[in-house]
């Protein structure tokens, strides 16, 4: 390095010190006059942003690993506007950004937009801008819950960016991996004690973890956990799984084997602790996938002991369940009043004219007093595509699943280490997704997409990984006699 070039990057960091120092200063003038939580706050806040300034990885670790324990916290509850895990992902990401700027890491190639990058950027698009110009041309005003539906996959763009722009090796992926597992470890340990209802878990998940103030929704023998949704868990934890499964076939230590076949039961008593059958279906898809890509069917037949088992601990859930089918109808209340809201609320006025072409409005929620919660939900995915972006998002979402799917299966297929785990884990999440997306928005669902989007982001590092150790190949037997 010149003497030139020396000085110029002593100056730039020697700037980027100084601007520290003066926020730091003025900061710390107005410590007497802040509350506490805030205070609190702002020092977890410079906590989170300085360690993705040392280590850009940091980024992914942190959203992976603390997104599942703080989801379910209101919006506006602990920080004014944010969710807490929304605000994570913010400090995360201007923490990756002066990462780049005080290492002037080269980005040009990594900036380079990917197959991937195109799907998910499509979907986007397609919730959002073209909903809302759709809106705007139809001379309908465009309401608040519009524009906080609209930004809801930009949000979960902007933690697939986090993923796709700190991880960068091999190892950053496994390392992720493991912090997920374990993060969802605690999330499924937590929802089997609020299910069973032991512990007091359920007054402390209320103290903090009550969605829209309704308290009673903890107290149902449904484990919702720390996202509040046990929708949510259960794709969580069924992710998750692939995860550890994918770990658990190709393990040769036995002390990991037995961690991984430990951490796997958990996940499958927890998506059961989450009492929605949705949920179950999709365990019962990930089990089928993960044993038929990885040729290991006799971990289906092994697992059929222990499910049963899981289910007779898990009585009160499926009691609690079964006491609200209709006996007329054989189907739970709940999906009842589900097709009941549909009916009534929505599908009138989707399959109005052609309003299912282009959708109705981005937002999916319709304000009653019929509900504790005061809004009724679109609870099927694929009516919820509808209503949103009409037919272009309908095919916007096909195209992110099959593309995805496609791409990761002929990595899963061709490796054998942690970017083979990583791939097979979004084969069987976008599939789980995909399926259940008839009941249930799962695209969406916080903690869940969270995860699923970081998967999707490390794809792309997996693929130009993947790409580079070909080339590699490729030269040396070209070079080689």
């Amino acid at each position: 390095m010149t003497s030139v070039h020396r000085d110029a990057r002593i100056g730039g960091d020697g700037a980027v010190v100084v601007a520290a120092l003066g926020v730091a200063a003025v900061a710390g003038a107005g410590l007497p006059w802040l509350p506490a939580s805030l205070l609190v706050a702002g020092l977890a806040g410079a906590v989170v942003v300085a360690l993705v300034v040392a280590r850009a990885v940091y980024a992914a670790y942190l959203v992976v690993g603390l997104t599942p324990l703080i989801a379910g916290i209101d919006r506006g509850s602990a920080i004014p506007f944010f969710r807490p895990s929304e605000l994570l992902a913010v400090l995360a990401g201007i923490g990756l950004i002066a990462h780049h700027v005080v290492h002037r890491s080269p980005l040009r190639r990594r900036l380079a937009p990917t197959a991937t990058d195109v799907t998910v950027v499509l979907l986007a698009l397609a919730s959002s801008i073209f909903p809302l110009l759709w809106l705007s041309m139809r001379g309908r005003a465009i309401q608040h819950d519009d524009i906080l539906y609209a930004v809801q996959i930009w949000k979960y763009l902007g933690i697939y960016a986090i993923a796709r722009f700190s991880v960068r090796t091999e190892r950053d992926i496994r390392t992720c991996l493991w912090v997920a597992m374990v993060a969802a470890a605690v999330v499924a340990v937590i929802a089997i004690l609020q299910a069973l209802q032991l512990f007091g878990i359920v007054v402390l998940l209320q103290r903090y973890f009550t969605q829209y103030g309704y308290a009673q929704a903890l107290a149902i023998n449904r484990g919702g956990a720390t996202l509040g949704l046990p929708i949510a868990v259960a794709d969580l934890l069924v992710f998750n799984l692939a995860i550890a499964f994918g770990f658990l076939v190709r393990a040769s230590d036995r002390r990991q084997r037995i961690a991984l076949l430990g951490v796997s039961a958990l996940f499958v008593a927890g998506t059961f602790a989450a009492g929605e059958v949705s949920g179950i279906v999709g365990l019962a898809i990930a089990g089928v996938l993960l044993t038929s890509l990885t040729g290991r069917r006799g971990y289906l037949v092994r697992a059929v002991p222990f499910v049963a088992v899981t289910a007779w601990l898990m009585q009160p859930v499926i009691q609690q369940r079964l006491s609200q089918v209709d006996p007329a109808t054989g189907i739970p209340v709940s999906w009842s009043g589900r097709l009941e809201n549909l009916q009534t609320f929505f599908w009138p006025k989707l399959f109005s004219g052609f309003n299912f072409a282009l959708g109705v409005r981005p937002a999916a929620r319709v304000a009653t007093a019929k509900l504790a919660t005061g809004y009724v939900w679109i609870e099927s995915g694929y009516t919820w595509l509808l209503w949103t972006g009409g037919l272009p998002l309908l095919a916007a979402f096909a195209y992110f699943v099959v593309a995805n799917i496609r791409r990761c299966l002929r990595l899963a297929r061709r490796r054998a280490d942690a970017l083979a785990v990583l791939s097979l884990a979004v084969v069987v999440s976008l599939t789980v997704v995909a399926v259940c997306m008839v009941l249930d928005p799962h695209l969406t669902f916080r903690g869940s997409a969270d995860l699923l989007f970081v998967l999707l982001g490390m794809t792309v590092v997996a693929q130009r990984i993947d790409r580079s150790e070909i080339a590699v190949r490729r030269a040396l037997t070209a070079v080689s006699p």
